[in-house]
């Protein structure tokens, strides 16, 4: 049976920001190490579009984010979206009850199965589906008050949560791992 696992950069004030802060060389390479290692990943709309980028080859890449990009495309994805109608290579878009599709995923798959998208993992919450999650904590505060925008990493209050382990990623980013307690 496959372990749900939701993680994501998150600022010191809990907001996933994709453009307000990025991975420096140390945890880019732990991205590509993780992204080669899951057995599947499930993505919200938005977040796929986001990581869509990743589908064709960029001009000016260099050789870790081909090897990601290659560790991406190689991932199946299944992409849970009310508007999209249609997905790219190597994805399968989720039809039907999220919480049976998702049990359906967990049943027939081994390993690790990331959930990637706070809006959706948000939703996996309250049926109590995510099995692990991973907060890589950056040093920098993006909230709207200060004219940024982004998405709480928890919008919705998470079920009781156990430290499981901190490490250190990089020089200045720390991955918290919780189980629910």
């Amino acid at each position: 049976m496959a372990k749900l696992v939701y993680g994501l950069n998150q600022s010191l004030d809990g907001y996933v920001n994709h453009d307000a802060f990025g991975p420096g060389p140390t945890l880019f390479r732990h991205f590509i190490d993780h992204m080669g290692a899951v057995t599947a990943s499930v993505y919200g709309g938005r977040m796929y579009e986001i990581m869509r980028y990743w589908d064709e080859d960029q001009p000016g890449w260099d050789a870790p984010e081909r090897e990601y990009a290659q560790a991406w495309r190689a991932t199946p994805k299944y992409v849970v979206s009310r508007t999209l109608k249609e997905v790219g290579p190597n994805a399968t878009l989720v039809e039907g009850d999220l919480a049976t599709a998702m049990r359906g995923l967990k049943e027939r798959l081994e390993g690790e199965i990331e959930i990637a998208g706070p809006g959706l993992a948000n939703q996996l919450m309250a049926p109590d589906m995510i099995d692990e999650y991973r907060i890589y904590l950056h040093p920098v505060v993006v909230g709207p008050k200060l004219g940024a925008e982004g998405v709480l990493f928890f919008s919705e209050a998470p079920p009781p949560l156990e430290l499981v382990s901190s490490e250190l990623v990089g020089d200045d980013v720390v991955l918290l791992t919780y189980a629910p307690a």
